[in-house]
């Protein structure tokens, strides 16, 4: 049940997405071009998306301890900003301002059958399998 919550979920999430056009590399492009022919599109996405999404989290998600399967809703840990979160965002930032598209417009792209989409996303794959290989082992060596 729970990965069919996901799967779908995921579905809307892309689909949420390729409706607004924020599959669009040229759109995200227009929008991280702020010195140039800037498109405000994507900010009025997002600030609509939290229009809707901010009153259900603050009235049926905050208040609660367990999800709707079951499971615990952890609270997040406090705010540090430490070289990992800086260097991961600002890898994610570098990458997203190249090529205009980040992993969630880039999974909705795959039906597209864009070969340049494919080798994104095999790209995705390799530097998440790379980093789920190579963090363990640099947290283990930098241990005292």
């Amino acid at each position: 049940m729970k990965l069919l919550i996901s799967l779908l979920s995921g579905l809307l999430f892309g689909l949420g997405l390729a409706l607004s056009g924020m599959v669009d590399p040229a759109r995200i492009l227009g929008f991280l071009d702020v010195a140039g022919a800037w498109d405000p599109s994507l900010a009025f996405v997002m600030g609509g998306a939290l229009l809707v999404f901010m009153p259900g989290y603050f009235l049926l998600v905050k208040p609660r301890s367990h999800g709707l399967l079951g499971d615990a809703i952890c609270a997040l840990p406090a705010s540090v900003l430490d070289a990992r979160l800086l260097g991961g965002s600002a890898l994610f930032g570098i990458g997203w301002g190249m090529a205009g598209i980040c992993p969630g417009p880039a999974l909705s792209l795959l039906v597209s059958g864009q070969p340049m989409i494919g080798l994104f996303v095999a790209a995705m794959v390799a530097g998440v399998l790379l980093i789920d290989r190579t963090l363990p082992w640099l947290q283990q060596r930098n241990q005292p």
